[in-house]
């Protein structure tokens, strides 16, 4: 296989060069399995990153298959991870919340039970005369 050197050249002579169909097929199986991604590529070599599309678009196995291969990068992957782990830990503390309210839920209807006491605002009544004195409610 040719080595960088091999390819660093002038402009003029850049634009009559060719790579085998075994090179590009190469290449393009390397990218897939995330050997090399397509800037190293085209950098490594001096190849634009339009052509190594094109490469992709003729040589990807997975075209054949009408499958789509999306690189994720190590940084994005942790980034997902954390952000898993952060919404794991606060479902937790949601879940925790709602334990929290239900019981005192529980409290104030056996508080209102047993002393026979409206604890709870109940929206839609007005609990307030509008005098500044509040009403009370004797059951």
């Amino acid at each position: 296989m040719a080595t960088r050197e091999q390819f660093i050249q002038g402009r003029q002579e850049r634009q009559n060069r060719y790579f085998s169909e075994g090179f590009k097929k190469q290449k393009v199986t390397d990218i897939e399995k995330g050997l090399i991604n397509i800037s190293e590529l085209a950098r490594e070599y001096q190849v634009t990153r339009s052509a190594i599309y094109k490469w992709i678009y003729k040589y990807s196995a997975m075209k054949k298959k009408k499958e789509r291969v999306i690189h994720e990068t190590d940084s994005d992957t942790r980034k997902l991870l954390e952000m898993k782990k952060k919404i794991k830990e606060l479902e937790q503390i949601i879940g925790q919340k709602q334990i929290l309210i239900d019981f005192q839920d529980k409290v104030i209807d056996m508080a209102e039970e047993q002393y026979k006491v409206d604890i709870k605002k109940k929206f839609g009544k007005t609990s307030s005369s509008g005098t500044g004195t509040t009403e009370t409610n004797t059951e």
